[in-house]
C-alpha cells in the first residue's frame, strides 16, 4: 500500500512539473516589414530576407506559395513547423506543427509547448527584422 501511494505522489508530482515547464505557443502575427531607409521592399526582397534569416538559424525555410513559406526546424528529437506569411507591409510566424514539443496531460489534452520552441520563434523572429533592416539599405 505505501510503495502503491508513492507511485501515487511521484506521478502526481511529475504531471505538476510537466504542466509547470509547459508554456503558451508563441506567435508573431502582423509585425512590421520595417527597414532602415523606411523604404518598402519587394515581395521578392521579403521572401529572400526570410529564407536567408531561417537558414542563418538552420531553419529549412520552403516557399510554398508567394507570401507563404513553411520553416522547419529539426533538433536532435524535436521538430517544429511553422507557417510564415507575408506580404511587403507584415509577416506572421505561427505553429504548424511539432514533434516532441507538444506537453500533454495524462488524458492526451495538450497543456502547452516545451518553452525551448517559443526561444526559437523569437530567435527566428529577430533574424527576420535583422535581414529586413540589411535588405532595405
Amino acid at each position: 500500500m505505501i510503495q502503491f501511494l508513492k507511485s501515487g505522489a511521484i506521478a502526481v508530482a511529475l504531471m505538476i512539473w510537466l504542466v509547470g515547464c509547459a508554456t503558451e505557443i508563441y506567435n508573431v502575427k502582423d509585425a512590421p516589414v520595417k527597414t532602415l531607409s523606411g523604404k518598402e521592399l519587394t515581395l521578392d526582397q521579403a521572401t529572400k530576407a526570410i529564407v536567408l534569416a531561417g537558414m542563418g538559424l538552420k531553419w529549412e525555410m520552403e516557399v510554398a506559395a508567394p507570401g507563404h513559406i513553411i520553416g522547419t526546424l529539426d533538433l536532435r528529437k524535436h521538430v517544429a513547423v511553422v507557417d510564415i506569411t507575408y506580404d511587403t507591409k507584415t509577416y506572421s510566424i505561427t505553429y504548424k506543427k511539432s514533434t516532441n514539443l507538444m506537453m500533454v496531460s495524462d488524458d492526451g489534452t495538450p497543456v502547452g509547448i516545451h518553452p525551448n520552441y517559443n526561444g526559437w520563434i523569437q530567435n527566428l523572429n529577430a533574424a527576420i527584422r535583422q535581414q529586413f533592416v540589411a535588405i532595405g539599405t
